[in-house]
């Protein structure tokens, strides 16, 4: 299961967050070695529109630690609102594809440009 997790983005800004993924146990830093990451929000699910979030896997791998960030260019094109976002895992070996987190993003409107 997916771990939850609400954000706020100023928009504008750059933004940038790490998070560890935890093998079953919830206390073991799962070994990313072999996987690729992948994470978008948007609107809602059903939503065409959507915006990468750029996320790597930080070195050592064996840490489990995904690295999701955006550029300020990037978050002044996102128009203030809520989204949803999610991240996915892919194990090269098997092609097994697990949600590793997800919840809401907050893009708050920027006031100075």
């Amino acid at each position: 299961m997916a771990g939850i997790l609400d954000q706020t983005i100023d928009q504008g800004t750059t933004y940038t967050n790490n998070i560890t993924v935890y093998q079953s146990d919830g206390i073991t830093p799962m070994n990313l070695t072999g996987y690729t990451v992948a994470s978008k929000m948007r609107k809602n699910h059903t939503s065409s529109t959507s915006h990468d979030i750029t996320s790597v896997l930080v070195a050592p791998l064996s840490s489990g630690v995904i690295k999701f960030s955006l550029t300020s260019v990037e978050t002044a094109a996102i128009k203030a609102g809520y989204y949803y976002y999610d991240a996915e895992i892919t194990s090269g070996a098997t092609g097994t594809v697990t949600r590793v987190i997800e919840g809401k993003i907050h893009i708050k409107p920027n006031i100075t440009k």
